[in-house]
């Protein structure tokens, strides 16, 4: 049935006003009246009141309407966002209550409070400090380590301030370490050993209070003297360079060297091992000669002997370059100069000189050609021709 239908004993349906026939639009005021008047019993109003009941009822509307607005803001607020790098830590009332994952989440606001915390960026912390080494020597170190979070809520509940916390300890077993090395060590050549062995004492100082942190890397960044002392700490460390440099630079050479003289080695073992092997040939050669020459000396000495001694001097002559002509029947022997000769052909045409040219103290019937049989057959002429 339609509002306000004729016929209905005279009253409408018309829920603003109850027995009338405006259709006007319906007063806000009277809205807002009947309203307070129904939670006025909540908030302890009185219905019976005159003038008093009607301002109290617009003061009830108000406050409705900024308790509305009030809870409207309050639901918007507790809308929040992880980001994809951080987990978030619900605290409820002051106490853990949960994690969170990267995302859009909602909270109630005063009830629940949330704290992100960065889980993937690598972070660093450097520390740096004069220190007694074992030597009784002082040094000034600079160390660094970097390190990640990889559980939120150790991190942020298992101490006070996890990254303090690893300053301090990470001061301590640099310290410690550094106590028991020596000076050269930490200037030098021992600092890998002394960076390993800090991470590893760092590492037993932390895992007991469980801080939620993993180191990542450890770096020795620095080591040097005081001021007062490091120029003669520079001369040191420059000695010890140099003894590194020359050291080098003699396996280099004996490197270069080594070969080289195990080469010439080799080479004189073989030039030695070929010697021997010629003068054995040679040896047995000549042995060989011998035996086959033997049995034709004891069958005719004489000729033997003589051609024996035509070719020791065909070698001797052979390889000089002296020529002396002993002339039959003469006192003079004649002395060729063939190597001047040969030379002095080389650069201008030389007159040629006979050899076999008669000369003035002998006979013209003479013969020239030299003598060339044995010792004891020229002898013999020669006596016979005397005689």
């Amino acid at each position: 049935m339609a509002w306000n239908e004729p016929g209905n004993n005279g009253k409408d349906k018309d829920p603003w006003k109850q027995g009338g026939r405006d259709q006007g639009p319906p007063d806000l005021d009277e809205v807002f009246r009947n309203l307070s008047k129904k939670f006025g019993g909540i908030f302890g109003g009185n219905k019976n009141s005159g003038n008093s009941n009607s301002n109290n009822s617009g003061g009830s509307a108000a406050l409705i309407l900024i308790l509305v607005v009030a809870l409207l803001v309050w639901a918007f607020s507790g809308f929040y966002t992880i980001k994809e790098s951080e987990r978030g830590l619900i605290l409820r009332f002051g106490q853990y209550h949960s994690e969170v994952m990267p995302g859009i989440h909602w909270k109630p606001t005063f009830i629940d409070t949330v704290t992100p915390v960065d889980v993937t960026s690598v972070r660093s912390l450097r520390t740096d400090g004069f220190m007694l080494t074992q030597d009784q020597n002082l040094v000034r170190v600079t160390f660094e380590i970097q390190y990640r979070v990889f559980d939120a809520r150790a991190y942020k509940f298992s101490v006070v301030d996890a990254d303090s916390s690893l300053r301090e300890a990470t001061d301590a077993a640099l310290r410690y370490v550094v106590g028991h090395s020596i000076m050269d060590d930490v200037l030098t050549k021992g600092r890998e050993v002394i960076r390993q062995n800090t991470r590893t004492e760092l590492e037993q100082i932390i895992s007991p209070y469980a801080m939620g942190l993993q180191l990542v890397d450890v770096n020795f960044r620095d080591a040097r003297p005081p001021e007062e002392v490091k120029a003669a700490f520079d001369d040191a460390i420059s000695a010890q360079e140099d003894e590194q440099r020359y050291i080098r630079e003699a396996e280099a050479y004996a490197r270069e060297i080594e070969p080289r003289a195990r080469g010439q080695v080799n080479r004189m073992m073989q030039e030695a091992e070929a010697y021997k092997q010629q003068t054995l040939l040679k040896a047995q050669g000549e042995v060989a000669r011998f035996e086959k020459l033997l049995p034709e000396y004891l069958a005719a000495p004489q000729v033997t002997r003589d051609r024996m001694y035509l070719e020791t001097m065909e070698q001797v002559y052979g390889n000089s370059s002296k020529v002396l002509v002993d002339v039959k029947n003469g006192n003079n022997i004649m002395y060729l100069p063939l190597d001047k000769m040969i030379n002095n052909s080389g650069d201008t045409k030389a007159p040629v000189v006979n050899p076999l040219a008669p000369s003035s103290r002998t006979n013209d019937n003479d013969s020239r050609t030299p003598d060339l049989r044995p010792e004891a057959s020229r002898a013999d002429s020669t006596r016979t021709g005397r005689g």
